[in-house]
């Protein structure tokens, strides 16, 4: 069993007077997750997806749900962004049914916290649950396995059933990237052209690590600059991809509004463009590493509770660098690549105008002091 780095901050929250929600892409492992945090205990277990359950959290009362508790102490709630006004429901389990602890999670943050964000303010502890991280599988078999699977991980990607089932990969990934891309978008009346919405995808998952041009995206896929901005809000909202976005301080040429998107899950991304081939025979061996090293930088410091703000950086004069990381006391410098043994020289332009700036090169000799956290 690969040991989960939230697992041990929800058992602390447990009983703190506080609903505890865990959001996440699907089958990240948010209900094995749940499981095992209350394995030993005596829970119930409702499921979003049945009808009865739905009709029964919907609109309800403190007195029917301590009926649905009976003398179960904990309450978990699963797909919970399939039950309208879950929020209300979660409040009434922390306002009046103080001794039950209410556990609920849903894979569509989008539709889930903006139904528990007002009625749940001050209630509620939120965890976010990615696939499995860099850390999390260094923990379970150790540095150098870890290390070795690098060029597996930037085809295949990281989530528990691609990597608890070897061999299984293609097939697993083309179901998954079908259902988990499009289940809970196509489920919302704001799509209303599904096939934009795949192709919008495809033509993402081919820029990876370049600038992205909505204009150009709009032309490509035969729709509207408004469209993309959209589909692209609501395919990071279903943790399908994210952006990052441009520096502009301190620099009078920088790139000022620029935008790069990555996927969540490089296995995701090759599977939407059918591209299963080996590391070192592909085109995009850099973007793919580029791609798995930010989302995994992304994790730790989501796990870790690391505060910074993360952006690329550009100038018109094609000045670049990957990544930059903003925290309280200094600016990071980060440049991706995977060969080792690749030359690089920082932007003269950037240390000029950004002082006090620690500067990395991340390839796969050294890539663990980029994505384990130090230990104190």
């Amino acid at each position: 069993m690969i040991h989960r780095t939230l697992k041990d901050s929800i058992k602390k929250d447990l009983f703190k007077g506080k609903a505890l929600l865990l959001f996440g892409p699907r089958q990240s492992g948010k209900s094995t997750l749940i499981t095992e945090v209350l394995q030993d205990t005596d829970y119930l277990y409702l499921n979003g997806d049945d009808a009865d359950v739905r009709e029964t959290l919907t609109n309800t009362t403190a007195a029917k749900l301590k009926m649905v508790a009976g003398n179960k102490k904990i309450v978990f709630i699963d797909e919970a962004q399939r039950i309208q006004n879950i929020g209300l429901t979660l409040k009434l389990f922390t306002d009046q049914i103080k001794d039950v602890q209410v556990i609920a999670t849903g894979s569509s943050a989008f539709e889930l916290s903006s139904q528990v964000n007002e009625p749940l303010t001050g209630r509620k502890y939120e965890y976010m649950l990615y696939p499995l991280s860099f850390a999390e599988m260094v923990a379970h078999h150790g540095l150098l396995q870890e290390k070795r699977l690098l060029d597996h991980r930037l085809v295949y990607g990281c989530y528990p059933e691609i990597v608890t089932k070897p061999g299984e990969e293609r097939r697993l990934l083309k179901l998954l990237a079908s259902s988990y891309l499009y289940k809970d978008l196509l489920m919302l009346e704001q799509i209303k052209k599904p096939l934009i919405l795949e192709k919008l995808v495809s033509a993402l998952a081919l820029q990876i690590g370049n600038e992205i041009n909505y204009q150009e995206l709009a032309q490509t896929i035969g729709g509207d600059r408004k469209t993309v901005d959209k589909y692209i809000d609501l395919l990071e909202k279903a943790f399908v991809v994210f952006r990052l976005p441009a520096l502009n301080k301190n620099v009078r040429n920088e790139i000022k509004k620029g935008k790069k998107v990555y996927f969540y899950d490089c296995g995701i991304r090759n599977a939407v463009i059918n591209n299963f081939k080996a590391i070192d025979s592909r085109t995009d061996a850099g973007a793919l590493w580029e791609n798995y090293v930010i989302a995994e930088r992304m994790k730790m410091l989501h796990y870790n509770d690391i505060d910074v703000k993360q952006y690329f950086w550009r100038t018109t004069q094609q000045q670049e660098i990957d990544l930059i990381e903003e925290s309280s006391d200094q600016w990071a410098a980060f440049e991706f690549k995977r060969n080792s043994k690749a030359k690089v020289r920082f932007p003269q332009t950037f240390s000029d105008n950004y002082t006090n700036t620690k500067m990395m090169v991340v390839s796969p000799a050294n890539v663990e002091d980029f994505l384990l956290a130090k230990q104190e």
